[in-house]
């Protein structure tokens, strides 16, 4: 335990300049006192850290010293060649990029973890997009993904149901949900965040200029919340159900789970079969009837009477074909 943090250490003060004892504290999750401690004894290891002294100062390695690559474990350099989706790398065009760093990294490693590439995988393979869906990436992925790592402004239009708009945008990231790429970027006119649909961009020209990122952005966290707020944002219609057990146990399924999680939690006690009544938030009728009718009987529709009546007729068909 101790030894994977002295190497975490090092790793840390090698990618800052200086870091406190506060900061290497907190990055390490142990208190001020062993981060003093675990200095010492790197220092006695031969790792050359300096303790600047002072209400400023904090600890830094002298002289350029840099650690290979030789403290890895067979987990972590298994991982270290998983970090990547080998689809989505070939889609942004950054394979070869890809296989030249595995390259360089697996030579700065001990002779027994040389084969940490080929053994993983030929145990994991990372396959992003959702099935039954044709991987059709977007033909302007590899402009914008050289944008999002340089930095560099763009001038795009944008395709919105029947019309196109044009803004200068500054990507800051880029997702891959379930085989769509999304482009997080930042619009210099109003300073807030936006998420776009890659293939829905019909021109992307790369500026001149570079701007400046907020470091203080967490892409993961942005998306995760915005992420939310789409899937609460589109639940804008109701449906009032009554479930079997079973399909209490299956909602979350075939619903958005959230929303069916909090309407199972707010129903009242279940009826002497226990059956239960609940109202659901969902996106529209249509989109509440191919979701709903996967449950079959487990399932009573109450309401909007639209809904009820579209599964009645739809039992009565369904009766008639196999009576």
């Amino acid at each position: 335990m101790r030894a994977a943090r002295l190497i975490k250490m090092v790793l840390l003060l090698q990618n800052r300049p200086s870091m406190t004892a506060a900061e290497l504290a907190a990055e390490l999750e142990v208190s001020e006192r062993t981060v003093t401690r675990d200095a010492q004894a790197l220092s006695e290891a031969g790792v050359p850290v300096y303790a600047d002294r002072g209400r400023l100062g904090g600890y830094r390695l002298i002289g350029g010293y840099r650690t290979r690559l030789t403290g890895l474990a067979r987990s972590e350099a298994e991982a270290l060649f998983l970090s990547g989706v080998p689809g989505a790398l070939r889609e942004m065009g950054l394979e070869d990029a890809a296989s030249a760093a595995r390259l360089k990294v697996s030579a700065a490693l001990l002779p027994s973890l040389r084969d940490a590439s080929r053994s993983a995988a030929q145990r994991f393979h990372l396959d992003a997009p959702a099935w039954f869906r044709e991987a059709d990436p977007p033909e302007l992925l590899p402009v914008i993904a050289d944008a999002v790592r340089d930095d560099r402004r763009v001038t795009a239009r944008y395709r919105r149901r029947d019309t196109e708009t044009e803004r200068e945008l500054e990507p800051y990231g880029l997702i891959l949900k379930a085989g769509v790429w999304y482009l997080c970027a930042r619009v210099p006119e109003h300073g807030a965040h936006r998420v776009y649909r890659i293939d829905r961009f019909t021109s992307v020209t790369p500026g001149p200029e570079r701007f400046v990122r907020d470091e203080e952005f967490e892409l993961p966290r942005f998306w995760e919340e915005r992420a939310a707020q789409f899937a609460r944002s589109i639940l804008r219609a109701e449906a009032v159900l009554r479930l079997s057990p079973a399909g209490a146990r299956r909602l979350p399924y075939v619903t958005d789970p959230a929303a069916a999680r909090e309407a199972l939690d707010a129903a009242p006690e279940p009826d002497g079969r226990g059956w239960v009544r609940i109202v659901l938030p969902v996106e529209s009728d249509e989109v509440a009837y191919g979701q709903l009718i996967v449950l079959g009987a487990e399932c009573e529709v109450l309401g909007p009477a639209a809904l009820r009546d579209r599964f009645a007729e739809t039992a009565a068909r369904l009766g008639d074909l196999y009576r």
